[in-house]
């Protein structure tokens, strides 16, 4: 059986902060909800081509971004927010009700996460492999 997907609100954050020397950035939403979304969880789960792939199965495994800043964060009309992280990925477009769902599943996404690494047995700060060609590695 499916498992639901629950909805996530997609109002605005009422506060939006970057803190870059803790490199986390703190969302406040309508709601009363408030989050502390580490860069590197961003980063590792940014909604990317590059990040998820194309489809199921197609996401690939980030690695080596423990230390990753936010060098930009730019609006993307009323609904989101594209960052530019240290390690030049700039193509995730992070909605509103993207970033509530990274706080609200924030400990059920770090665990996927090193579940993902131990599975692949690859070590969280292993430097990312370099793959041939740029953009996501696909032809559009």
């Amino acid at each position: 059986m499916a498992r639901a997907h629950r909805a996530y609100p997609n109002d605005p954050p009422t506060a939006l902060t970057v803190h870059a020397k803790s490199r986390v950035l703190e969302l406040s939403f309508p709601d009363g909800a408030s989050f502390r979304l580490p860069f590197e969880l961003m980063r590792v789960y940014s909604p990317s081509a590059e990040v998820q792939g194309h489809g199921p199965g197609q996401e690939v495994l980030q690695t080596g971004k423990r230390d990753i800043r936010m060098t930009a964060l730019e609006p993307v009309g009323n609904y989101a927010v594209q960052p530019t992280f240290s390690d030049g990925h700039d193509s995730g477009i992070f909605t509103w009700q993207y970033l509530y769902q990274l706080g609200a599943e924030q400990d059920r996404r770090w665990a996927a996460y090193e579940q993902r690494l131990a599975d692949a047995g690859v070590d969280r700060d292993a430097p990312m492999a370099q793959k041939a060609g740029g953009g996501c590695g696909h032809a559009h």
